[in-house]
């Protein structure tokens, strides 16, 4: 498969207004309702890998459902992680994940449907799991990307959840 142009965008301005391509509205989503946005989002993932066409590009520069999925299941864990980073750390610093290179070298369009749905599904409560367990004082905590933008728990969770709503979008599900 051809390798898809890296998307370069700082898509942190979605924090602070609602996104025109998919609608989502960050700062309407309270962090305590992140567990059950990505609950309600993993059947929709099941049903869109069981898809017979789950494997094939829409058009060469746009990603599969399955290459989708790989990348939501990576933000998933991705996630997780810096999540319990900054529930763990004062103002950690997260490291750089280049989201198109690991496309690439983990091979998202040849990876097995099955195995990508279970693998997406597990990521997803582990993380709906660790935003339901966040203590009430800690959703103001900080944590910063390498380029200096802050979040706290409850805005990273804001950016994760459009990510996910995004994608989900992008493959019709």
């Amino acid at each position: 498969m051809s390798e898809i142009t890296p998307d370069t965008k700082d898509w942190t301005w979605v924090l602070q207004q609602p996104c025109p391509e998919c609608g989502f509205v960050a700062a309407d989503l309270p962090g305590d309702e992140v567990p059950a946005v990505v609950a309600e989002s993993l059947p929709r993932w099941v049903m869109a890998l069981a898809r017979p066409d789950a494997r094939e590009r829409p058009r060469p520069d746009v990603w599969s459902v399955l290459e989708y999925a790989c990348h939501v299941r990576d933000v998933f864990r991705i996630f997780d992680e810096r999540l319990h980073l900054m529930l763990d750390e004062d103002s950690p610093t997260f490291a750089n994940w280049d989201q198109d290179a690991t496309a690439v070298s983990e091979r998202y369009g040849e990876q097995d449907p099955v195995v990508v749905s279970g693998e997406l599904v597990e990521a997803g409560r582990t993380v709906a799991h660790s935003f339901a367990t966040v203590p009430d004082d800690a959703w103001g905590r900080v944590g910063l990307r390498s380029n200096g933008s802050q979040f706290t728990v409850e805005t990273l969770g804001q950016y994760f959840v459009h990510d996910l709503v995004h994608h989900l979008r992008d493959v019709d599900a």
